[in-house]
């Protein structure tokens, strides 16, 4: 059960770190209570090292730099319309970073049109989505998601969606994991991936990755030592295909921490390889 070192690691959560993180999360500032407001990230209760490449002169050089160390070969950064280090990123390194586009269905066919920009332009490999970080907050399987949700299955990406109870702290109704069972039944050819671990419905993740081809998994935001064993022990059963790596660097979690921790994970020989790269590169379809 050795973790290999040698398969090329993608990433599906990680992002080029800033002197502004804070502001990564302005988005948040209405749904929060004062006591949460004035933390570095919103869920800093739970991620008490949030890194920082402070002394960094070129945070896309230094990030590269942490991906060789760690056998990263390709990372899922998040891209607008704006220019960011995370956009001149996917512009400079196309064979190293690939991009991810954040929908909002309160736009209704705005969003829509903006995913179809981005892929068009931008070139993304997905759609994310943080139902509970929403304002207004919308749940998974509200209709207001369905034009989305489509138009993802038009262009041919998977959507990445945040499940389980939110980690900063605001409402998480809307991101129960049971919701993800009527849209997997509504859009079968849908391929949707779980962030963010499902918990305290890891069991029920399982169960619905079973049930549903298109349904899968990415352990973004939990250190290897926090994955659920639920999810481990469907990845070493029958869910090889369905369980992937994604980090949280630089969002919470150090990727030292994360590969120091990762080869105690008990994944059998066969998962290692599909779980760090080869089940990212099928659904994502980075070949293409």
């Amino acid at each position: 059960m050795a973790m290999p070192t040698d398969v090329g690691v993608i990433d599906l959560m990680l992002d080029i770190p800033s002197t502004e993180q804070r502001d990564w999360y302005e988005f948040l500032k209405p749904q929060l209570r004062e006591e949460s407001k004035d933390y570095e990230m919103p869920a800093e209760y739970m991620f008490k090292a949030v890194p920082h490449l402070d002394e960094a002169p070129d945070p896309v050089a230094a990030t590269l730099e942490l991906m060789d160390r760690h056998g990263i070969e390709k990372a899922m950064v998040g891209c607008g319309f704006e220019e960011t280090a995370s956009r001149r990123a996917l512009r400079e390194h196309p064979d190293r970073f690939f991009g991810c586009f954040n929908v909002d269905p309160n736009r209704g066919m705005a969003a829509t049109w903006d995913l179809t920009k981005a892929y068009e332009t931008l070139g993304i490999k997905t759609a994310i989505a943080f139902p509970a970080g929403l304002y207004p907050q919308v749940a998974i399987d509200d209709k207001k998601f369905f034009p989305i949700y489509a138009k993802c299955i038009e262009l041919d990406i998977p959507i990445c969606c945040t499940t389980g109870i939110a980690g900063p702290r605001v409402p998480s109704a809307c991101q129960m994991t049971e919701r993800i069972d009527e849209v997997c039944w509504f859009f079968p050819e849908l391929r949707f991936v779980m962030r963010h671990g499902a918990e305290p419905w890891a069991d029920l993740a399982a169960k619905l990755m079973l049930k549903w081809p298109n349904l899968y998994y990415s352990t973004s935001a939990f250190a290897p030592r926090y994955y659920p064993k639920a999810i481990v022990d469907f990845a070493n059963t029958r869910g090889a295909d369905k369980v992937m790596y994604a980090g949280y660097f630089p969002m919470g979690i150090d990727l030292g921490r994360i590969f120091a921790e990762l080869p105690e994970v008990p994944f059998r020989d066969e998962v290692w390889p599909r779980f760090l790269r080869e089940n990212a590169m099928r659904v994502f379809k980075l070949d293409s």
